[in-house]
């Protein structure tokens, strides 16, 4: 039913453990059941989602395998597969898209749609429609959890009200009152470091932060983002400055067997060039390369950022697009990681950044001493890079490589879902799993 008094004009829609319930789906046998999603099949990893039956028995996403059997002995770990959640997201936005366009995609399992005032009327029942078009056209686990309320801010913080499966509506009247139980940390844009500053500035509990002025955020956040999070708060439209594409990275945890020099330096050269694929199918070049490392305790969540195990470099070199730059910068840091790091790595990650277009380009004025090669030699290495993309994507991933390749066991490298991205289907090289094909961890 209808409520002509209140204009919903935000609803965030938000999947419910959705890499567990999207195995779950495609499973029926694992429905009902604890299951832990991991990243590699090996019993030292940890899951990156478990489902709701895990979560009720106090098992939590970032829970290692032998901790997680400790408590659930009979709990399921599965491999995580990509390709086949980014196929299902895919399949889930057409049917969204039939009840209420869908006006931006924040994460592979969160979708934000801007509400005409004749749909935000209808509160509820358009939730319910949603809901109902989803469990019609896949399966009852595969849930969301739906908040509606007048601006973005709100809506995401009423989608996790009420999890999993809920429906939650909020209104500026019902502030600060129905949050005051909420931590500061849950609040979306507030990271611990944020949380510091705010404590800082007396602002300690979502009451007093409701009470701030705009300038007062301003001056906490020290920048306008502040009096932005403050509006959208209030229930007043902020909209986001459009962000712009900063880096091309790649990252992976490291097997124990994949921890020696030489494995780390292939992981490293194969993350590298999946990074190069990414940016050579955009119109930019990159003139820097951050080489990281963490150790094993960085998988521990109650630890200090401060206790955490972490070794960076970065180079520079002209602005680029191939392979034979970015391997030669790499093998430049891997030779100084050697020397440098004082611990076994857990992780290894890469990243191109500095980023520049054609546009932008005024002259090499320091190729000489970045790179030795002339322009015209670094074109040509340019041309067989992407001859080696092109064969790439019609022939298979081992179809050619700059040097050695050597599989990286998890599969997938290159292709990780993060936050605020999906991977591409060029960024999927080996073959498509089947949705049916649930890959259990040997443990």
């Amino acid at each position: 039913m209808s409520d002509p008094s209140v204009n919903f004009e935000r609803l965030y829609l938000d999947f419910d453990s959705f890499f567990a319930s999207a195995e779950q789906h495609f499973n029926p046998a694992l429905r009902g059941r604890p299951v832990g999603v991991v990243p590699l099949d090996s019993p030292h990893t940890s899951c990156i989602a478990v489902s709701r039956e895990a979560k009720l028995n106090g098992i939590k996403t970032g829970a290692k395998i032998v901790d997680a059997k400790r408590v659930l002995p009979d709990m399921i770990f599965v491999v995580a597969r990509p390709d086949a959640y980014v196929r299902l997201h895919g399949k889930i936005l057409e049917v969204i898209g039939t009840i209420v366009p869908i006006k931006e995609v924040r994460s592979i399992d969160e979708v934000v749609c801007h509400l005409l005032p004749s749909e935000g009327r209808q509160g509820r029942a358009l939730g319910l429609r949603i809901k109902s078009a989803l469990a019609e056209h896949f399966s009852s686990v595969l849930t969301c959890s739906i908040g509606m309320a007048p601006t973005e801010l709100l809506a995401k913080v009423a989608a996790e009200m009420d999890k999993p499966d809920g429906l939650v509506m909020l209104t500026p009247s019902d502030l600060p009152e129905r949050l005051q139980h909420v931590p500061l940390r849950d609040l979306p844009g507030i990271s611990d470091g944020m949380e510091d500053r705010l404590a800082r500035a007396g602002v300690s509990d979502f009451t007093a932060l409701w009470n701030t002025a705009p300038k007062q955020a301003r001056a906490i956040w020290r920048s306008v983002e502040g009096e932005r999070f403050w509006n959208e708060l209030h229930g007043i439209h902020a909209d986001k400055q459009e962000t712009q594409k900063r880096m091309f990275g790649h990252s992976r945890i490291l097997l124990r067997e994949w921890q020696t020099p030489e494995k780390v330096r292939s992981c490293a050269q194969q993350l590298t060039l999946g990074a190069a694929r990414r940016l050579r199918r955009t119109d930019f070049k990159a003139t820097k390369m951050t080489l990281g490392f963490k150790g094993a305790r960085y998988r521990d969540r109650s630890a200090s950022r401060k206790d955490v195990q972490r070794w960076n470099w970065e180079g520079n070199c002209v602005a680029a697009r191939d392979d034979r730059t970015f391997i030669r910068l790499l093998n430049e840091g891997l030779d100084i990681a050697e020397k440098q790091r004082r611990f076994q790595p857990a992780a290894v990650s890469v990243m191109l950044h500095g980023l520049t277009n054609a546009d932008q380009l005024t002259g090499d004025l320091f190729a000489n001493r970045l790179d030795s090669v002339s322009k015209a030699q670094r074109v040509q290495w340019e041309k067989v890079s992407d001859l080696v993309d092109t064969l790439r994507s019609a022939h298979g991933a081992k179809a050619m490589s700059l040097g050695a390749h050597e599989d990286v066991r998890g599969g997938y490298l290159g292709a990780k879902i993060a936050f605020g991205r999906i991977p591409d289907k060029a960024d999927f090289t080996a073959a498509p799993s089947r949705d049916e094909d649930t890959h259990f961890c040997k443990v």
